[in-house]
């Protein structure tokens, strides 16, 4: 199946985060499902890297996630997954201090790897998986237990 068969296929958009660098989109929805491409610690007005270090980098990256996920009635308590590409392990503490204020109760599923170099010279990347609200069950929406998770 090719992309343009793919019928339920929307790109995502938001001025509030940074432009895709390259032949990209910022996220593509799929039925309830909203894939966003790595978000990096740019400040969407001025298309550079945040200054501050891993912290501040970390916080607007996901700040990014959050305002793209929005253009879609999406929020971070809807994200399922994320992949974290840290340039260097060593900063996994002050990273993982600033995510865990983004997603302080059960926190999506995680995958985090160092890799040798990202765009712009960047510390951090982040990418995210989510379900758009209407595929919550009511009782996920106001934040209950299921009674089967009990």
């Amino acid at each position: 199946m090719t992309p343009t068969e793919i019928h339920d296929r929307e790109i995502i958009y938001s001025e509030n985060a940074p432009k895709a660098i390259g032949p990209y989109s910022q996220a593509v929805r799929v039925g309830g499902m909203v894939f966003t491409a790595g978000q990096l610690g740019i400040d969407p007005k001025t298309g550079e890297l945040v200054s501050g270090g891993i912290e501040a980098e970390t916080r607007q990256a996901l700040e990014n996630i959050k305002n793209i996920l929005s253009q879609c009635s999406c929020s971070l308590k809807g994200v399922i997954k994320t992949t974290v590409f840290l340039k260097d392990l060593g900063d996994f503490q002050k990273f993982n201090k600033v995510y865990a204020e983004f997603f302080p109760e059960e926190p999506p599923a995680r995958t985090t790897v160092q890799v040798a170099a990202l765009p712009k010279g960047a510390s951090i990347e982040i990418e995210a998986i989510a379900v758009q609200p209407q595929l919550l069950l009511p009782e996920e929406k106001e934040g209950e237990a299921r009674p089967d998770y009990a």
